[in-house]
């Protein structure tokens, strides 16, 4: 029975950004696979499509799933949905044609009420092939088998409770391919005591957060489309209407697969997923990072040699890397980066968890996450983070410290070095005569990635801070001189972080050429306000200190762009800074009442303005609201900094 449709709000869906002379294409005629359950084991109690598809939807529910990475379940249909926005970003990026999301097909497709690649007829001449043959041929949705640590504490069985992927589907134009999942779109085996529903108000966070990461330049996850479900009630902190986050992402692997399958103890499935991913999800052996040379792995991260063969050992001793140690380096090298990301644009996850860690290293499910308003290394905006573990000030170790877990499980294939492929080790596993052997080089290339992890994220975040400081090239004085005492300033004075680089975007040099200018300038860098009753200094002495910063920033900027310096200069300086440092960011005051208008009040209109922003955060003006586009960028109310909320979504 088809679902009641209402499409209120989404004939002014995001489409103007999406200006392409490619082809684009129907979500029903993009290509599609399914790599994934093709070569991965399934769920033993529903082997193949149909098994699944045969079955009452509620022996999909809950349970314990053992020797397998996924199971096939079909969403569960809404009574009824609202298109509420599509964003024209991932349109692009998918290669879908924007008049097409007006389509029947589009609309089953992001509500979860039609499964766009299942065909009775065809599933039933295929049923009495092999199940392995029944997996490649049929397309089928499915969700995900994993495990994590959160908070520090094994916590088992995890898994998509609530997400259920539809197909991958890849751009004929770019060839990349995406796999396509609905975001609380029912119950899964992997829902535990939840109802695998998602609450309007999380997936607006989730939905508008995703597309701005992606246009910050930010590796993440991306969404698609946001589907309002009023029928579907959840119970929450209070009853909430449900949503569907239709999102998409190269991989939605995490740590935490790894992590079941070691707690399992299941070295065979640990083998196959490590060779799925290398072979599959980076395309090959071939692009992971050789070995660095002695002196190479420095703050400077080198860019390791590639396109080794599977076979090549590298090293020697306990310092001899396989084909494993490259996939586990090359997983640390994207997370480094990623996290320098976050640290350069005071972005907080909020709950780091192994399974909300992603193995293609991407920013991945939004929950209590915030960016920071004042800076405040110590802030965490998830209100049940007590010992302030996912704080901002953490996210790099922390990220080290999933990845260490991540070693823990490819500890084995690490440490066997060049004997990773003999007969007696694949089956047999490790004997004790070289046991000790294993161990001691396991150990060693952990520490030593975490080295190379180290080097990566230093080297990525000087670059994004060089560049939002507009310099073109970082000296080793600038951490100190330039990057710290900025950072040390803006915590002493309770500054705002990202404003305070798009005011220096601004600033021209020529205001700041002496010391009374520096002074009076300083100023701008204050709240509405001014200093705030904590700070714990004198307006004059803060107009000093920022005054100091910037005689030595405006000194170092002269330098590095040419010491033949002119106000020609000057504003090519002033537009690259403006590239890299938003005007606009999706602070939690502004997602608040964007969900409060949306959900409360019924308006529509507030959506497609704040999508308009968050894709190009960088502009000057939207030509949406003048008002609300001043507000949204302008002075955090007092009230509303720091604000907090709970994984609840």
């Amino acid at each position: 029975m088809a679902a009641h449709i209402s499409t209120a709000g989404h004939q002014n869906a995001l489409y103007d950004a999406t200006t392409t002379n490619e082809k684009t294409h129907s979500i029903k005629d993009l290509p599609k696979s399914n790599n994934f359950t093709t070569n991965l084991p399934p769920d033993p109690n529903f082997p193949t499509p149909s098994s699944s598809h045969a079955a009452e939807r509620k022996e999909l529910g809950p349970r314990l799933v053992k020797g397998a990475l996924y199971t096939y379940v079909r969403p569960d249909p809404p009574k009824e949905y609202e298109v509420l926005a599509v964003s024209s970003a991932a349109l692009q990026t998918l290669s879908i044609d924007p008049s097409s999301t007006e389509s029947q097909d589009f609309k089953d497709t992001v509500s979860g009420n039609k499964i766009l690649t299942w065909d009775e007829a065809k599933a039933s001449e295929s049923n009495m092939l092999p199940e392995d043959q029944q997996r490649q041929e049929q397309i089928y949705p499915w969700a995900q088998c994993y495990g994590g640590y959160q908070f520090g504490q094994w916590a088992g069985q995890l898994g998509d409770g609530r997400a259920i992927s539809l197909f991958e589907a890849t751009n004929p134009n770019s060839d990349v391919r995406y796999e396509i999942q609905l975001k609380g779109a029912g119950k899964t085996p992997y829902s535990r005591f939840a109802d695998g529903k998602a609450v309007l108000r999380s997936s607006i966070r989730e939905f508008v957060v995703s597309e701005s990461l992606h246009a910050l330049g930010i590796p993440t996850t991306r969404a698609l489309a946001l589907t309002f479900t009023p029928e579907d009630k959840a119970l929450r902190e209070r009853i909430e209407p449900g949503a569907i986050v239709t999102r998409f992402a190269q991989s939605w692997l995490r740590f935490g697969t790894f992590d079941l399958l070691r707690s399992r103890g299941d070295r065979a499935l640990i083998r196959r997923l490590s060779t799925y991913v290398a072979e599959d999800v980076f395309g090959g052996w071939k692009n992971l990072p050789g070995a660095l040379k002695p002196g190479e792995m420095s703050e400077t991260a080198i860019e390791p040699e590639r396109g080794l063969a599977a076979t090549i050992v590298q090293g020697e001793n306990e310092h001899e890397e396989n084909r494993f140690t490259r996939l586990y380096r090359e997983i640390a090298r994207r997370n480094a980066k990623t996290v320098a990301h976050w640290q350069a644009y005071a972005f907080t996850n909020g709950v780091l968890n192994t399974d909300n860690t992603s193995i293609f290293g991407l920013s991945v499910d939004f929950g209590p996450f915030a960016f920071l308003d004042n800076f405040d290394p110590s802030y965490t905006p998830n209100h049940d983070d007590h010992m302030l573990r996912y704080s901002y000030r953490n996210q790099p170790s922390i990220i080290w410290w999933n990845l260490v877990r991540l070693g823990e499980a490819l500890g084995e294939l690490i440490g066997a070095g060049a004997r990773c492929d003999d007969n007696e080790f694949v089956t047999e596993g490790v004997s004790k005569t070289w046991s000790d052997e294993l161990i001691k080089r396991a150990e060693t290339l952990i520490e030593k990635t975490g080295e190379e992890f180290r080097a990566v994220f230093m080297a990525e975040y000087k670059r994004l801070m060089s560049a939002r400081l507009g310099l073109k090239q970082c000296k080793d004085s600038d951490f100190d001189v330039l990057f710290s005492e900025i950072l040390d300033t803006l915590e002493a004075l309770e500054l705002d972080f990202n404003h305070t680089f798009r005011k220096l975007s601004n600033m021209k040099l020529s205001e700041i050429e002496t010391e009374e200018q520096r002074k009076d300038v300083a100023s701008r860098f204050f709240h509405g306000e001014g200093l705030g009753n904590t700070v714990g200094t004198s307006e004059a002495d803060a107009r000093t200190r920022i005054a100091k910063w910037l005689e030595q920033w405006r000194n170092r900027v002269i330098e590095d762009w040419s010491e033949d310096w002119s106000e020609g200069k000057d504003a090519e300086r002033q537009e690259a800074m403006r590239k890299v440092n938003p005007k606009f960011i999706p602070r939690s005051w502004i997602l608040d009442e964007l969900i409060e208008r949306v959900e409360k009040k019924g308006e529509r209109e507030i959506l497609q303005g704040v999508m308009k922003m968050a894709l190009d955060p960088f502009e000057e003006e939207w030509g949406w609201n003048k008002e609300d586009e001043e507000r949204f960028c302008g002075d955090v109310p007092h009230v509303k900094r720091a604000m907090q909320c709970s994984c609840s979504s």
